[in-house]
């Protein structure tokens, strides 16, 4: 197996990251589910199932719920935690889970690269996948890429592996 196929078969998060996914997996399966469940058998009591809008929302909701749960536990089968770098340890090149201050046209800023569930760019935490991610992942201090943006190519050059 590549490097390549082991990363695609693997959900990357960090520990906050998994502790989170765990949180909401518990509260839909052990609250969130059980009471939808309740919700549809009151409102199968309420007569004709084909003209009973509660049961049906009911229904729809309950199914969504099933689908999110699915959808978490495939998630956590897969999941690696990410290796956080121990405080006052520079790594030498950007990885999952490094903190990167890069600075472009004339600004800097803070990425956190991360797998792509926990990806927030307004948090400044990005996708080891996406564009920025995948151009940075390798790099060390110094060193420049190139990426394309809506607004054009931009050049971010790494001034800090945290």
């Amino acid at each position: 197996m590549t490097l390549q196929q082991d990363i695609n078969n693997q959900v990357f998060l960090t520990k906050k990251g998994l502790e989170d996914l765990k949180k909401e997996l518990e509260e839909l399966t052990k609250v969130r589910q059980p009471q939808l469940i309740k919700r549809v058998a009151t409102a199968r009591d309420f007569g004709d199932l084909m003209e009973n809008a509660e049961y049906a929302s009911a229904r729809e909701e309950l199914s969504f719920v099933e689908g999110r749960i699915a959808e978490l536990e495939g998630i956590l089968a897969k999941a690696k935690v990410i290796s956080e770098e121990k405080k006052g340890k520079t790594k030498d090149a950007v990885a999952l889970g490094s903190k990167v201050t890069v600075a472009v046209n004339g600004a800097k800023h803070d990425f956190f690269v991360v797998g792509e569930w926990e990806a927030d760019p307004i948090a400044k935490k990005i996708s080891h996948s996406s564009p920025l991610g995948k151009a940075l992942l390798g790099k060390r201090v110094g060193d420049k890429v190139e990426v394309e943006a809506p607004a054009g190519r931009l050049i971010y050059q790494i001034i800090k592996i945290h």
